[in-house]
């Protein structure tokens, strides 16, 4: 097995093809980690996504620094690996905002029902939530790929 770096164009295009991952923030010196589903933009180098109010928006609007992370396992030998940090940015129904919520829209639509992650918080009998939309603006990526040592 051979691991090597990947460059910050490869890690981006690991980045394109994924739509999972796990995105962590932090607050009061305590971690947390969920999974979720985003979107890259290499025009803004952002990942777009959307969730429903809970934790992970609520520490996110504390500190806006968080990481993600996106990995593609095969088996033990056999793995890419890309970690993105970044800062949480939400998009309003502000004026201003008006062309972010369109590209996120435009990215969302690129995929078959892109809503169902964020209904998943939803009891039979709640009203409707509406939905916060955010990017992950990145300002450092890196990431790993391991293959058999005659690929590189």
């Amino acid at each position: 097995m051979v691991i090597h770096e990947l460059s910050a164009d490869e890690c981006r295009d690991v980045l394109e093809r994924a739509r999972f991952g796990r995105l962590a923030c932090a607050r009061a010196d305590q971690p947390y980690i969920v999974p979720f589903f985003f979107y890259l933009d290499r025009l803004s180098d952002s990942l777009y996504s959307f969730s429903t109010v809970g934790q992970k928006i609520d520490w996110m609007r504390g500190n806006p620094r968080v990481c993600v992370e996106v990995d593609d396992i095969v088996d033990q030998t056999n793995w890419t690996t890309v970690v993105a940090i970044g800062r949480y940015v939400e998009i309003t129904n502000s004026r201003q905002d008006e062309p972010e919520r369109r590209r996120a829209s435009d990215l969302f639509q690129d995929r078959e029902m892109w809503w169902v992650p964020g209904i998943g918080k939803r009891t039979p009998n709640e009203e409707h939530v509406a939905a916060v939309v955010y990017r992950i603006v990145i300002e450092e990526v890196t990431g790993r790929r391991a293959g058999p040592r005659s690929s590189r």
